[in-house]
């Protein structure tokens, strides 16, 4: 199945282990694979995961482009389970992002991991 991009131009787009800005217009990618597709609105930079929540953003995109790296998914584990002790309310979230990494779904991982950052920022402005 062929999947169809469109990015804006100066937009970057993440393909595999491959970072591709578009220089030009607004332009149309068909891609047919397997490669992790990551658009740059998604991308977590490091220097970005600056509080717990984005820390397991980082560790569950990181997963998603690495396939499921060992070492990454104990760094998760670790991260997700040190949230979980700090905040039980997030324990919903936490395990739908458990439940996509193991059945594969790592993008759908992401989705869920963006829920656990905006529930850290609402527990944060309710401080």
């Amino acid at each position: 199945m062929t999947l169809k991009v469109e990015i804006k131009p100066g937009e970057r787009i993440i393909i595999g282990e491959s970072l591709i800005t578009n220089g030009g217009g607004r332009a149309k990618l068909f891609i047919e694979g397997d490669a992790p597709i990551l658009r740059e609105k998604d991308v977590m930079p490091a220097r970005a995961a600056d509080t717990p929540a984005k820390l397991v953003y980082l560790a569950v995109q990181l997963l998603y482009l690495k396939n499921g790296d060992d070492g990454v998914m104990e760094d998760y584990r670790t991260l997700a389970r040190d949230f979980a002790e700090a905040a039980p309310g997030a324990v919903e979230i936490l395990t739908a992002i458990d439940n996509c990494l193991l059945s594969g779904d790592f993008y759908k991982g992401i989705k869920h991991a963006k829920r656990l950052i905006e529930y850290e920022e609402q527990r944060i402005h309710h401080v």
